[in-house]
């Protein structure tokens, strides 16, 4: 039986979010959006978050990009019926989990016992490797590879093409660059960018 999902955010992220749905062969009742010029032509604007409730027999998904956003919506609405976007293209081990209204994008790979929390995204073409945790509310960003038993917590960012090393820990609040590689534990919040990373001042 097909799903009815409704989508929170129509800008760039929830155009991705709505073609995953479609590609599961789901159905995109509309989206809903604070900013009714994010209307996307094909798609139904269904109104401001004032709507959600005329909506409540539908699956939500929170289609923002920014980590913070996304936990602001989910906490406000925590009874919502959360529905966990998984493009056919990813490979997910069987062993694996991966919480409610999280996104995996088309082409990722997430191995044995990993274990991704709620309202994350993984983007394209990323990697998550054995027994890694990834918190709620984290974006793994396209090309990113996140190796054997990494932990990454609530609120993190791993950027473009950025890579983790096996048994490193990072800890919530953490923006890593594009590019950058993490190849030892990361236990202060900000931003870490260079081959190794280093944090940047401010």
């Amino acid at each position: 039986m097909k799903k009815r999902v409704v989508i929170i955010g129509a800008c760039g992220h929830g155009r991705v979010v709505s073609d995953i749905i479609l590609a599961c062969g789901d159905t995109v009742v509309g989206f809903i959006d604070d900013n009714s010029d994010t209307y996307i032509e094909g798609f139904q604007y269904l109104g401001d978050s004032g709507a959600i409730d005329k909506y409540k027999d539908c699956m939500f998904i929170i289609a923002i990009g920014d980590n913070a956003a996304r936990k602001h919506i989910a906490n406000k609405y925590q009874d919502l019926n959360y529905y966990t976007a998984i493009h056919p293209s990813a490979i997910v081990s069987a062993t694996a989990s991966i919480g409610a209204g999280t996104c995996v994008m088309p082409n990722v790979i997430v191995n044995s016992m990993a274990k991704i929390g709620k309202h994350s995204i993984i983007n394209s073409a990323a990697v998550i490797e054995h027994d890694c945790k990834v918190a709620d509310f984290v974006h793994i960003s396209p090309n990113a590879t996140v190796s054997g038993t990494v932990s990454i917590g609530e609120l993190s960012h791993i950027g473009v093409g950025a890579s983790v090393v096996n048994n490193v820990e990072i800890c919530g609040n953490v923006i890593v660059g594009a590019g950058g590689v993490v190849s030892e534990n990361i236990t202060e919040p900000g931003t870490y960018v260079g081959v190794p990373v280093h944090k940047l001042e401010k």
